[in-house]
C-alpha cells in the first residue's frame, strides 16, 4: 500500500462509523487540508472519477457505486478569515462564503428552485464596492441556506467539509475579538450542523479541539477524533514505511536516518509518524542537491508563540520540567483536550494541553487516567525550545542590568565572590539546553553563550569570542575602554561538583601555558586579568591571577 493509499482509507473508514458532524484534530502541516481536497473530490457530483483510477478506494467497486460523486459538496477553508479588528474577520469570513457560493451560479436558473430560493441565492452574490455583501442574519445562517438550495436543486443531502475551523478563534484571541468571533461560529455552526434537515454529514478539521460548550453546543451526533484515538491514526502524517517508499522512488533510502532523526516521533493513537510536510520539503531540497542538510520546514510555516509563552510564564517548576524534555526525557501531564482559547492563558497545565495537540510535544506509551507521558518528538523541535529560551535568556539579562553591571564590575576589579554570587543566581533562573550525553566541550559551549550575552551589555568594551592569540584560542577576550587594562577568561565544564576548584586551575594554567595574553600586551595592555571559570549544572566557580 502507498502513501496515497492510506490517506485513500479515510473515505473507507468514514463511510462505515461516520457520524453527523466529525472533527479531526492535528498538528499544522500533517495533511489536513489534502484530505479534505480528497473528500471533496471523491464524493462531489460531477467530479473527475479518473483521478481514483488504481488507487486502494477504486478497488472498493460497491463503495463507489453508492458513494463517488453522489453529493452535493460545500468546501471551506477558514484559513485566512483573519483581521486586526472584529469587522475585518467577518468581512473575510463573507468572501469566502460568497466565492463558494458562486461556484453554483446554476441555482439562479434552475427551474426546481421556488422564486423565494431563487432570491435567497441572490442573497449571496450581493455586490458592494467590489465586494460579496451580507448582513450579520443571513451570514449566520448562511451555510444552512446554500445546502437547502443545494438539497433541492440535486435531491440529494449535502456534505459540509469546514477545514482548519479553529484559525478564526485564534486570530480573534490574538486580536481581541474573541467573544464576538465565538458568537459568530457559534451561530453558524448551530444553524449548519445542529438543526440541518439537508445535511448528509460534515467534517471539519483543526488543531484543536474547541471546547463544546463555547461552539458546538447541543451537537448530539459529535464524533471528535483527536491525536490520541486510534481509529484514522494513519491517516494523517506518513509511517515509517511511506516514508521509506518515497525515499526509495527518489533513490534516496541513505538519508533515511537523518529524516527520522530530525522529522520522526509523531504518535498518532497507536502509530509512530513524520511529518509529511518536513519529508516532502526535504525530498524536494535533496532532488536538486543530495548534499541538502535538514531545516526546520514545520517549524518555519508559522510563529513558535506557544512555546515562547509556556517558556515566558513557566515558574521553577515548570523550568525543571522544560530541562528534562529538552535533555530527552518525559514529563508526566494531565491533558485536556477540549480547551477554549481564553482559557489557554488562565493556567500554565493548560500550555501543556496545548503544545501537546498543535504537534510541540508528542505522547510516549499509553494515557494513563488522563495522564500522558510527554516527550519533544524530534530534532527539528527540540530547536525550536532551545531558539526560544536562547531569546528568553537575552530578554532576562537585558532586564536585570543590576546583575550584569556587578558582573561586569567584577571581572574589571577581580572580584571573584561578585561575579560568582551573580552567575550562579543567573544560572538558577535559566533552562538548560544541555544534553547530559554531549561531551564536555559541548557543554561548555552552553555557558560561554551565557557568559558573552551578559559582557556584551556593556558596550564600552570589545568582546572577541575564541581570538586566536598566542599559540591556541583564548574562549573569551575583553578590551576594557581603559586602554591599560586587560581580561581573559578561560571556561571549563567540571566533572562533578567536587572538581569545580580543580577545573579553574585547569583553566588558569591553559591560559598561561599557551599564552593567551599576547594579542593583549601587542595592544599595549600590560594590566591584565586572567579568569578561570567553571562550570558544573548551575554551579560556578571563578578564580582570578593577575598576569
Amino acid at each position: 500500500m502507498s502513501y496515497t493509499d492510506d490517506y485513500l482509507l479515510t473515505i473507507e473508514q468514514l463511510l462505515q462509523n461516520w457520524g453527523e458532524v466529525n472533527l479531526f484534530t492535528r498538528p499544522r502541516r500533517f495533511g489536513k487540508t489534502l484530505n479534505m481536497s480528497m473528500l471533496k473530490c471523491f464524493f462531489e457530483i460531477g467530479t473527475d472519477v479518473t483521478l481514483f483510477d488504481d488507487l486502494y478506494i477504486s478497488g472498493k467497486k460497491e463503495l463507489c457505486e453508492k458513494y463517488m460523486g453522489k453529493y452535493p459538496v460545500i468546501f471551506l477553508s477558514l484559513k485566512d478569515v483573519d483581521g486586526l479588528s472584529y469587522e475585518e474577520a467577518e468581512n473575510a469570513f463573507v468572501q469566502l462564503i460568497g466565492r463558494e457560493a458562486a461556484r453554483f451560479s446554476f441555482l439562479r436558473e434552475s427551474t426546481k428552485l421556488s422564486d423565494v430560493e431563487k432570491k435567497q441565492y441572490d442573497a449571496f452574490t450581493i455586490i458592494k464596492n467590489g465586494k460579496y455583501w451580507m448582513d450579520k442574519g443571513f451570514l449566520v445562517s448562511s451555510l444552512r441556506v446554500l445546502s437547502q438550495l443545494l438539497c433541492r436543486f440535486y435531491g440529494q443531502k449535502t456534505l459540509i467539509l469546514i477545514d482548519e475551523y479553529d484559525v478564526p478563534l485564534d486570530k480573534a484571541f490574538q486580536h481581541g475579538y474573541y467573544p464576538q468571533m465565538v458568537s459568530l461560529i457559534r451561530g453558524i455552526f448551530g444553524q449548519a450542523l445542529k438543526t440541518n434537515e439537508f445535511l448528509q454529514f460534515a467534517v471539519l478539521t483543526g488543531c484543536l479541539r474547541i471546547s463544546k460548550e463555547s461552539i458546538f453546543t447541543g451537537l448530539n451526533n459529535f464524533k471528535v477524533y483527536a491525536a490520541d484515538d486510534v481509529r484514522y491514526e494513519e491517516a494523517f502524517g506518513f509511517t515509517k514505511e511511506e516514508v521509506e517508499k518515497l525515499l526509495a522512488d527518489y533513490r534516496l533510502q541513505n538519508h533515511f536516518g537523518e529524516v527520522k532523526e530530525w522529522y520522526d516521533g509523531y504518535r498518532f493513537g497507536n502509530a509512530d509518524i513524520y511529518c509529511p510536510w518536513d519529508v516532502m520539503n526535504y525530498v524536494d531540497d535533496l532532488s536538486g542537491n543530495d548534499k541538502a542538510q535538514p531545516k526546520a520546514y514545520w517549524i518555519n510555516s508559522s510563529g513558535n508563540d506557544l512555546v515562547k509563552r509556556l517558556i515566558e510564564k513557566a515558574d521553577t517548576t515548570t523550568r525543571d520540567e522544560i530541562e528534562q524534555l529538552i535533555t530527552g526525557n518525559a514529563v508526566e501531564k494531565r491533558i485536556r483536550l477540549d480547551l477554549t482559547y481564553d482559557e489557554i492563558d488562565q493556567r500554565i497545565e493548560n500550555m501543556w494541553s496545548v503544545l501537546f495537540t498543535t504537534g510541540y510535544l508528542t505522547q510516549t506509551g499509553s494515557e494513563t487516567d488522563g495522564r500522558y507521558r510527554l516527550v519533544i518528538p524530534n530534532k527539528e523541535v527540540r530547536e525550536v525550545f532551545i531558539l526560544q529560551i536562547r531569546e528568553w535568556f537575552e530578554q532576562v539579562i537585558a532586564n536585570d542590568r543590576a546583575s550584569t553591571e556587578k558582573i561586569n564590575r567584577g571581572f574589571l576589579e577581580g572580584k571573584t565572590e561578585d561575579i560568582q554570587q551573580e552567575l550562579t543566581m543567573f544560572l538558577s533562573e535559566t533552562i538548560s539546553i544541555l544534553d547530559t550525553k554531549a561531551r564536555n566541550e559541548e557543554k561548555e559551549i552552553f555557558y560561554h553563550g551565557i557568559l558573552l550575552g551578559i559582557l556584551k551589555n556593556n558596550s564600552g568594551w570589545a568582546v572577541k569570542s575564541n581570538r586566536e592569540s598566542g599559540n591556541g584560542f583564548a574562549d573569551i577576550m575583553i578590551k576594557p575602554k581603559n586602554p591599560d587594562t586587560g581580561i581573559i577568561l578561560e571556561l571549563k565544564y567540571a566533572r562533578s561538583i567536587n572538581d569545580l576548584d580543580q577545573a579553574c586551575e585547569r583553566a588558569l594554567n591553559q591560559i598561561k601555558d599557551r599564552g593567551y595574553d599576547q594579542e593583549l600586551r601587542e595592544d599595549g595592555r600590560n594590566d591584565i586579568l586572567a579568569y578561570g571559570i567553571a562550570f558544573w549544572k548551575k554551579r560556578c566557580r571563578v578564580v582570578v591571577e593577575k598576569m
